[in-house]
C-alpha cells in the first residue's frame, strides 16, 4: 500500500524548482510517489502551465526514492520515437523510478483541436494502442540505451467506462478517474489481475485512504485539482502519508 502526491504543474505550482523542492519534501516525509498532470493547454481559470517532462527531470535529480511519472500522457499527441527517448532518459536519470501513465486524454480544454491534433476518441484509442506497442519495442532494445528497469505502464479509465479497463489489464496498472466510492473500486478490483498489477486512486486532501486500500487500491494519491494551492500541498506533505 503506497501513498503519493499528485499535482497539476499549473499557476501557483508553475515553477520547476518549486516542484523539485516539493517532491524532495514529500520523499523526506515518507511519501512513495510524486506524479504530475500532463497538459499543453487548459481552460480558465488556469493560466500558467509547465511542461511536466522537463519538470520530472528536475524532480528526478532532486530525489532518490519516490516513484515519478505523468498521469496521464496521451500518446496520440506525441511522436512515439521522441517519447521513447524521453521515457528512457527519465528512467535512467531517476535510477529506475519512472512509471508511464497513459490514456486517450480529453479535448475538454481543446488542447487537441487547438493545435491540430487528433480529436476523435476512437482514432486516439487506435493511436494509443499502436503507440504503446511501439514504446515497448523501443524499450526492449530497438533503441539504445535501454531503460534502467522494465518501465511500468498504468492506463487511465474514466469511470464507469470499461473498455479502457480491458486495455489496462494487458499492462501494469489501472488509474481509474472519478470513482465515486470504495465499493465501486471493489467492482473494478474484480476485473483486473492481482498484484503486482497496480490499482491507483486519487482523492482530495483529508480523505481516509484506508477504505480505498481495503477495496483493493495499491496506491492512494492525494490530488489538488486544477488550481492547486501551494499552502495546501505543503500542508499535506508536512502532515505525512499517514494523515490522508
Amino acid at each position: 500500500m503506497k501513498r503519493g502526491i499528485f499535482v497539476a504543474p499549473f499557476d501557483e505550482l508553475a515553477d520547476p524548482k518549486l516542484l523539485a523542492e516539493l517532491a524532495r519534501d514529500a520523499e523526506q516525509a515518507g511519501f512513495d510517489g510524486f506524479f504530475l498532470w500532463d497538459h499543453v493547454a487548459y481552460r480558465p481559470p488556469v493560466q500558467a502551465l509547465l511542461d511536466p517532462w522537463v519538470s520530472m527531470a528536475a524532480i528526478a535529480a532532486a530525489t532518490q526514492r519516490v516513484v515519478i511519472g505523468p498521469l496521464i500522457t496521451p500518446p496520440a499527441r506525441r511522436r512515439i520515437h521522441k517519447l521513447a527517448r524521453e521515457t528512457v532518459t527519465l528512467d535512467l536519470l531517476s535510477g529506475g523510478r519512472f512509471v508511464f501513465g497513459a490514456g486517450l486524454g480529453s479535448d475538454n480544454s481543446k488542447e487537441f483541436t487547438k493545435f491540430g491534433e487528433e480529436a476523435d476518441a476512437k482514432a486516439r484509442a487506435k493511436l494509443l494502442d499502436e503507440g504503446l506497442a511501439e514504446l515497448r519495442r523501443f524499450w526492449d532494445g530497438a533503441f539504445l540505451p535501454m531503460p534502467a528497469h522494465r518501465i511500468p505502464i498504468w492506463l487511465a479509465a474514466n469511470w464507469p467506462n470499461r473498455r479502457p479497463v480491458r486495455r489496462a489489464v494487458r499492462f501494469d496498472g489501472l488509474f481509474p478517474i472519478n470513482v465515486p466510492a470504495p465499493d465501486d473500486l471493489a467492482q473494478l478490483k474484480a476485473e483486473i489481475p492481482p498484484p503486482p498489477f497496480d490499482l491507483v486512486v486519487t482523492n482530495e486532501p483529508g480523505v481516509d485512504p484506508a477504505p480505498w486500500f481495503e477495496a483493493g487500491a495499491t496506491w492512494c494519491l492525494t490530488g489538488f485539482g486544477n488550481q492547486p494551492r501551494l499552502d495546501d500541498v505543503r500542508s499535506v506533505i508536512a502532515a505525512g502519508p499517514s494523515q490522508g
